[in-house]
């Protein structure tokens, strides 16, 4: 891991130009669009190859019927939209269309969470890890940054079967250097500690570290997974965290009571349970405003995070 030089950028950012690079390799890859690839980044993908480039216009649930069929003839099938649209919108077409017949196809959703900012509370998606990891045959992966993002898109090109990639709107701090490999199902340990574990995902990521290094400031040393894959979950790490820490607190932007801290709970309490805190959205919708400020104002923030940490640290036997 680290912290490298390189100016905030979006994760969705990475998605289109990776694509390109691929096809350029020799990656039979098509990409099925629902009007929106400037703001997903699909669009530079479609300018380098016309030919593979569907717009399909706002109709995301043809579009998943389309995508479905591209990838039954053997291709790489892409489609993306933002988060609220897909699987919101489309549901039952990914479920029966993809992930029942475990077809080739890649879902990119862009404008996940409440960071999606001004577009409002009807723009925000805040259930649709919950809906994705419901489906079987499904990977389903958040990255922490622009460069986990590019890795995810090309280990999903690579990968048979269907996956579910969820990015965001605003420009973040990168945190992996350029050319980082994500490996599919397994956490990345980003921080050493002893005395709790953060595990985050997403826009949460950097929050964690900087919670961390708060922490140690105060006397506690967090240690820091980033569980970009949130299906397959990386049980045995959760296991070794809850083992050699004794106690652990999720860090998501998704409701909690069905995102990463549901699946981590959920895990844990048949095999190492330990005290566990929870940050993220908490049984509420949030509202139209500035991106940084929505952050603040629902308490997905490094101080939630050390506040949390520091109770379940108390709870420790």
């Amino acid at each position: 891991m680290t912290t490298t030089q390189q100016p905030p950028a979006a994760t969705r950012e990475a998605f289109g130009p990776t694509l390109v690079r691929l096809a350029q390799e020799g990656l039979d890859i098509v990409v099925c669009d629902a009007d929106l690839g400037v703001s997903t980044t699909a669009a530079t993908f479609g300018k380098a190859f016309p030919q593979r480039f569907f717009t399909l216009g706002p109709a995301e649930a043809n579009m998943i019927g389309i995508a479905a069929g591209l990838a039954a003839e053997g291709k790489v099938a892409w489609a993306s939209t933002f988060a609220v649209f897909m699987p919101g919108r489309c549901f039952d077409q990914i479920r029966v269309s993809v992930a029942q017949p475990n077809l080739n196809v890649k879902l990119f959703a862009s404008h996940g969470g409440i960071s999606v900012g001004e577009d409002g509370i009807s723009a925000q998606a805040i259930e649709d890890l919950a809906l994705m990891c419901s489906l079987l045959n499904f990977t389903v992966v958040v990255p922490a940054d622009v460069n986990e993002t590019a890795s995810a898109v090309e280990a999903a090109s690579r990968a048979k079967g269907p996956f579910y990639i969820r990015a965001g709107r605003p420009k973040i701090p990168v945190i992996y250097e350029p050319g980082h490999k994500i490996t599919l199902g397994k956490a990345d340990r980003l921080r050493e500690g002893r005395d709790v574990t953060i595990v985050a995902s997403g826009i949460m990521v950097k929050m964690a570290l900087d919670a961390a290094a708060t922490l140690a400031e105060r006397g506690i040393e967090a240690r820091v997974l980033n569980m970009s894959t949130l299906r397959p979950l990386d049980g045995e790490a959760l296991e070794r965290a809850a083992r050699e820490t004794g106690a652990i607190v999720t860090a998501e932007e998704h409701l909690v009571h069905c995102g990463l801290g549901a699946l981590v709970a959920q895990h844990l309490a048949a095999r190492a349970p330990v005290p566990m805190g929870f940050v993220g959205m908490k049984d509420r919708y949030a509202e139209s405003g500035r991106w940084d400020e929505l952050l603040q104002k629902y308490d997905l923030t490094p101080d939630a995070i050390v506040r949390e940490c520091e109770a379940v640290v108390r709870r420790k036997a």
